[in-house]
């Protein structure tokens, strides 16, 4: 193929998870961009409800009309306790992954400047004045691309910055008793047996008798299949559930590191989602860390001299994510001791706030000291002096 028959576009986004479609539904919604050529490439369709996204937010975002459902309480609990929390001025919110997907792609379709294709892409090249994207099927040239296609060996292969996963399989069942309360998402119940590991179940309550129940861990390496399932059964059984169909399942695995993605930004190529270290690396939450950077995408994207590389900006919750995974990784077990000190006595609007990196540092301190002191100190000290030696 000559170049001559090579299409050219603006920007190319590889990859259309969550993070390239909030930006380039950002970039409709400026109306700034209307002039710009755009393609996103995927071998994905993204016909299938293939995730579940939850945030909690106050106010009403542009994303009201996908939310499935919404809950002003939650529940925490472990072996020795539960608390029940009032979210309000939060409420916590399920977006179901194909809802979010229609959404957006109908909102594509009708601006021509705007095309998707259905391509594996396989090799991404970076020139002086352009960016040039090979797929299976054809070739295409940028002025700038996004990428959203995460690199596993990127982070795994490195030893400075410990990489977790938040692993888990969920199951939406439907169960011939009423066993659960549509009113309170369980945030998270570490009841369950830890095993040395950080180990939790979440579950979305959407009636009485319907529910996504996810078994969920914080640690390096993922389970055989039968060990999530078995899980999931005996909670069902303890909240008595014995009978039950299982309408939809889920599984899925999403990395947790201090890893500076960032740093593998170039001139032309600004990666970002997971690729990008969007998603918070303490927690795992992608759907409102994406909200909140694509949306700074675009606001970067307006100045008129920008440069990719001076997109991110480190600051001092990327530490305290490094600090919180430092004692995981190292110290997996200790996970319920830290979340369940953090919210038997914390206020959870405070902690929500924390989560979202919005509080000053006084806040920090606030919400840091519910935590238990002697594995953030030793973290501190292998952090600040050891980080080299991090295996």
């Amino acid at each position: 193929m000559n170049s001559s028959q090579i299409k050219h576009f603006d920007y190319i986004f590889t990859g259309t998870g969550l993070a390239s479609l909030m930006t380039v539904y950002k970039m409709i919604l400026s109306e700034k961009f209307t002039d710009k050529s755009i393609l996103l490439l995927d071998q994905d369709l993204k016909k299938t409800n293939d995730r579940t996204w939850c945030f909690w937010e106050k106010q009403e975002s542009a994303w009201n009309s996908v939310i499935f459902k919404k809950w002003d309480l939650a529940l925490f609990a472990n072996q020795n306790f539960k608390r029940h929390l009032a979210l309000k001025p939060y409420k916590y919110n399920q977006i179901n992954g194909i809802d979010f997907y229609n959404f957006v792609f109908t909102s594509l379709s009708k601006h021509s400047n705007i095309t998707f294709l259905n391509e594996k892409v396989t090799d991404i090249n970076e020139l002086e004045t352009h960016v040039f994207v090979g797929t299976e099927e054809n070739r295409y040239t940028c002025n700038y691309l996004f990428n959203s296609i995460y690199t596993k060996a990127f982070a795994e292969s490195q030893t400075k910055y410990p990489v977790l996963q938040q692993h888990f399989m969920g199951w939406f069942v439907k169960t011939e008793k009423e066993v659960f309360n549509p009113e309170e998402v369980t945030f998270m119940d570490f009841s369950v047996e830890q095993k040395e590991n950080t180990r939790f179940m979440y579950v979305l309550p959407i009636s009485k008798t319907e529910a996504l129940v996810e078994y969920t861990l914080f640690s390096e390496k993922l389970l055989p299949k039968t060990e999530y399932e078995n899980e999931i059964q005996i909670y069902l059984q303890q909240l008595g559930a014995n009978q039950f169909k299982i309408l939809e399942k889920e599984q899925g695995s999403i990395p947790m590191t201090s890893y500076p993605f960032w740093k593998k930004n170039t001139k032309r190529v600004l990666n970002i989602g997971t690729a990008g270290g969007w998603t918070k690396a303490s927690t795992g939450y992608t759907f409102k860390n994406s909200d909140k950077k694509s949306s700074q995408l675009i606001e970067f994207l307006q100045q008129e001299d920008f440069k990719m590389k001076d997109f991110h900006k480190k600051n001092r919750f990327w530490f305290y994510d490094l600090l919180l995974l430092d004692i995981l990784y190292h110290h997996n077990e200790l996970g319920n001791s830290i979340f369940s000190s953090l919210f038997k006595k914390g206020n959870p609007n405070l902690i929500f706030k924390f989560l979202d990196e919005e509080t000053n540092l006084v806040e920090d301190l606030k919400v840091i000291l519910k935590c238990p002191k002697t594995p953030f100190l030793k973290a501190l000290f292998r952090v600040v002096f050891f980080q080299n030696k991090l295996t």
